[in-house]
C-alpha cells in the first residue's frame, strides 16, 4: 500500500509576513526557492504512481525545483478562499473581528469550513485508489492541506487547526491495520550540506 505525500510550497513574501495567501499568485522568494531544493535532496529516489500541484504558481515552482514531474494542475487544491481577508494577518483581522477563527468562521466573501472539506474530500477521492500502485504526491498550500490531512483521519475540516504546517515541509499519510492514519507531520527538509560552524569564538 503506497502514502501520500502533502508538499506545502516554499517561503513567498506573504508566507514569511504570515499575509494570508490563496488566490493571490506570488513567485518564490530566493529563500523559498532554497527550500525548494532542500525538498529536491529528501524526495530523492522516490517514485510516485501520480503527482498533482495546486495551480497556483508558487506550488508549481516548488513542484518543478524538487523533482516529481507534475501530472495534472488541480483546482481542487488550491490554497482555502480567503475571500476579504486576503493579504490581511490574523492580527490584523483580530482588530475589527477579535473573536474570528477560520477553522469555525471560513472567511467573508470566501469560503467556509465545510466547502474547503468539501473539495479537499473530492482529492481523497481521486487519489486514494492509488494507492494500491504506489505512492502519490499533492504540492499546495498550508490551511487547505491541513484540512486534507484531518479529513484523511475522518475529522472535520476544522481539525486541521490542530494541525501547524510549516513553508517546504512533508508530511505522509498512509494505513496502519488498515486504518488511515498520519505517519509523519510538518517534516522539514534537512539543511544543506556544508562544513560544520565555527562555535570556538561562543561562549
Amino acid at each position: 500500500m503506497g502514502e501520500i505525500l502533502l508538499i506545502r510550497h516554499g517561503e513567498t513574501t506573504w508566507s514569511a509576513s504570515h499575509r494570508h495567501t490563496s488566490y493571490t499568485d506570488l513567485e518564490l522568494t530566493p529563500d523559498g526557492e532554497r527550500q525548494a531544493r532542500a525538498l529536491a535532496m529528501m524526495l530523492a529516489g522516490r517514485r510516485f504512481v501520480r503527482v498533482l500541484s495546486s495551480p497556483q504558481q508558487r506550488a508549481l515552482r516548488t513542484a518543478h525545483i524538487a523533482g516529481p514531474e507534475v501530472d495534472a494542475a488541480d483546482p481542487d487544491l488550491a490554497e482555502w478562499n480567503y475571500g476579504e481577508y486576503e493579504g490581511r494577518t490574523t492580527p490584523e483581522i483580530h482588530e475589527d473581528q477579535p473573536h474570528w477563527n477560520i477553522w469555525t468562521d471560513g472567511c467573508p466573501g470566501g469560503e467556509s469550513p465545510a466547502q474547503v472539506g468539501e473539495r479537499l474530500d473530492r482529492v481523497l477521492a481521486r487519489v486514494a485508489p492509488l494507492l494500491d500502485r504506489g505512492t502519490v504526491a499533492l504540492f499546495g498550500h498550508a490551511h487547505s492541506l491541513r484540512v486534507l490531512g484531518a479529513r484523511w483521519i475522518g475529522l472535520p475540516p476544522a481539525a486541521g487547526g490542530l494541525l501547524r504546517l510549516d513553508t517546504a515541509t512533508v508530511s505522509v499519510l498512509g494505513h496502519e491495520h488498515g486504518r488511515a492514519v498520519i505517519l509523519r507531520w510538518n517534516q522539514p527538509a534537512p539543511p544543506p550540506p556544508g562544513p560544520a560552524p565555527d562555535l570556538s569564538g561562543r561562549h
